[in-house]
């Protein structure tokens, strides 16, 4: 049998503080320290616990060359090597440690910077609810328990007196700016008509054109930028109350320009799986349709290999995105959202998803807006909220 350690580990230092009595009582420190050692390696999605033995062998072990399990026993001990087998930080080539070498060779075969991967697998939420820990305090909450946030401007000292520019004159796209806004109040009984829905997809996330730019190379020409003209982010539909379009999961198809069902759904489970995408809150949740924007790592990382600005390009695509979706949503006269909070687990296995090779990115979404206000929505020309 050969074995090999996994392709991405980081191994992270931590501190635990506790009370020493003994210490505090005869005078000296009351503080103690404890230090633990927590492997993370994304293909295990899980933190696992090491200790000075197992650090020796994984130092010791490559990533990349397999060596036979019993002259790694005979370097660093027979019981290390079965304990980091055992916790996936190795894997071998026998039948019966597939499972963990398949998330291995899956994580290598997507060509991820090591840290990026790190990243992205324990940024990830699951289940994450208002029960659970996710609290929405408003800023009245956090200046009285942080006092004032830092000014919302800066200023630097510069080489000369400040540059007066000229007035903005009023132009086309202001009409729209001036009236976007994040939504957090949505109609819960309003419905989205089928032909909006279609317009805010096939302009935000629709290809306008199909090129080939090499063989077998097709690039799609969208309307918002994307890193290396790939446009790796896949449009997963949650429609709530989309006329013509029964509750459910859909794909969003850029060039044919359809909805795949995924799964379909009644109205109330549509509506709970709504409020767990995006962590409880409640505010986006009642929005008639949501769009969770995933990103297909392999196709930004096919250019950009183990590059160290990739993961960071494919951020920056999902928010040209969400803001190409903002601003349909203004021009059909419906606020909108965008938002990172999300319960990334929870998307990925509603749509049957491999973290490692989807990248759940956002959930944004739009919809009418209710008459009445109970949260907080910062519209232009609006008094302060305080």
């Amino acid at each position: 049998m050969k074995i090999r350690r996994c392709a991405v580990l980081y191994i992270e230092p931590r501190e635990e503080l506790g009370i020493d009595w003994s210490g505090l009582f005869s005078g000296g420190s009351a503080l103690s320290a404890t230090m633990r050692w927590v492997a993370l390696a994304p293909h295990l999605d899980r933190e696992v616990e090491v200790d000075a033995a197992d650090m020796a062998a994984l130092g010791g072990l490559g990533q990349t060359v397999w060596i036979e399990r019993e002259e790694a026993a005979r370097r660093f001990g027979e019981a290390s090597v079965a304990r980091l087998l055992a916790l996936g930080l190795l894997v071998d080539d026998a039948p019966d440690g597939e499972p963990v070498r398949a998330r291995d060779e899956t994580l290598r075969a997507q060509h991820w910077r090591p840290m990026s991967a790190l990243a992205h697998a324990f940024g990830r939420w699951g289940d994450v609810r208002v029960e659970t820990g996710m609290h929405f305090p408003d800023f009245q909450q956090l200046v009285a328990a942080n006092g004032p946030p830092p000014p919302p401007t800066v200023e630097p000292a510069g080489a000369g007196p400040a540059l007066a520019l000229p007035p903005v004159e009023r132009a086309g796209l202001d009409d729209t700016l001036f009236r976007r806004y994040t939504g957090r109040n949505f109609d819960k009984e309003a419905s989205l008509p089928l032909p909006v829905a279609a317009r805010l997809l096939q302009r935000a996330f629709g290809a306008q054109e199909r090129r080939l730019v090499g063989e077998d190379a097709h690039v799609l020409k969208k309307l918002s930028p994307s890193a290396g003209g790939l446009h790796p982010i896949e449009a997963y539909v949650l429609a709530q109350r989309v006329d013509g379009v029964a509750p459910g999961l859909y794909h969003y198809h850029p060039v044919a320009h359809t909805l795949t069902p995924l799964t379909l759904l009644d109205g109330a489970a549509a509506a709970a799986l709504a409020l767990r995408f995006v962590a409880d809150q409640h505010w986006f949740a009642d929005a008639p349709m949501q769009v969770a924007m995933v990103a297909r790592v392999a196709r930004n990382f096919w250019k950009y290999r183990n590059h160290p600005k990739a993961y960071k390009a494919v951020t920056l695509d999902a928010g040209h995105l969400s803001q190409t979706f903002y601003l349909l949503a203004t021009e059909a006269g419906m606020p909108a959202f965008v938002t990172a909070a999300v319960n990334d687990v929870d998307i990925e296995r509603a749509l049957g998803l491999d973290p490692l090779s989807d990248a759940v990115m956002a959930v944004c979404g739009c919809g009418p807006a209710a008459a009445a206000r109970d949260t907080i929505e910062l519209r232009y020309g609006d008094p302060d909220p305080v």
